[in-house]
């Protein structure tokens, strides 16, 4: 499994249980929702900045998002 579809999973994964859409996860995270979408669909590289930035939101750490596995 390739480093972006690895992201994706884990991203869909953290999303998923914290009940938010990728409207509600994007704006504070201040990326737009169709940055996102690409990112969750494994077509997008996110930044190290964005990824961050999604990661604060989710209330984890760049390497938890980066390390976790679908379930």
């Amino acid at each position: 499994m390739n480093a972006r579809v690895g992201i994706a999973l884990s991203l869909r994964n953290a999303q998923r249980e914290r009940g938010l859409s990728q409207e509600e996860l994007a704006h504070p995270a201040q990326v737009h929702q169709t940055y996102l979408s690409g990112v969750d669909r494994g077509k997008r590289s996110p930044t190290i900045a964005a990824l961050d930035r999604i990661a604060s939101v989710l209330e984890m750490d760049i390497e938890q998002l980066v390390r976790r596995r679908s379930a």
